[in-house]
């Protein structure tokens, strides 16, 4: 994430919406700003899990629902939990299909200190 930040939107449909932390971020442009103020970081993936979409819900497009959680952290600070779940759609053309992310939601899971 941190070594091609600008090529991070490639990954997004040009109306994407990512919800981080249940602060929303739409379109390419907001996407791009907002990647690349983010600090530095290091994440681990600690379980991903991936299951299709009934086309019912996603008007016939091909849509793959990916869910993960790992560990997180900015510019050195303390290490955060996250989840992250994001809905991949495949974009078709005659020579190839190419996926994309149109709703990605990502949040911290701290537990409150007792």
């Amino acid at each position: 994430m941190d070594k091609r930040r600008r090529a991070l939107t490639r990954l997004y449909l040009d109306k994407a919406t990512l919800i981080w932390n249940g602060n929303v971020v739409t379109g390419l442009d907001a996407l791009t700003n907002f990647f690349e103020v983010l600090p530095s970081s290091e994440f681990q993936v600690n379980m991903l899990d991936c299951q299709p979409v009934h086309e019912q819900a996603t008007q016939a497009q091909t849509t793959v629902l990916v869910v993960t959680s790992g560990t997180v952290k900015f510019d050195g600070n303390r290490q955060h939990f996250f989840n992250q779940n994001f809905l991949l759609t495949a974009q078709t053309s005659p020579n190839n299909t190419v996926w994309k992310i149109a709703s990605d939601c990502f949040r911290f899971q701290d537990w409150a200190s007792t």
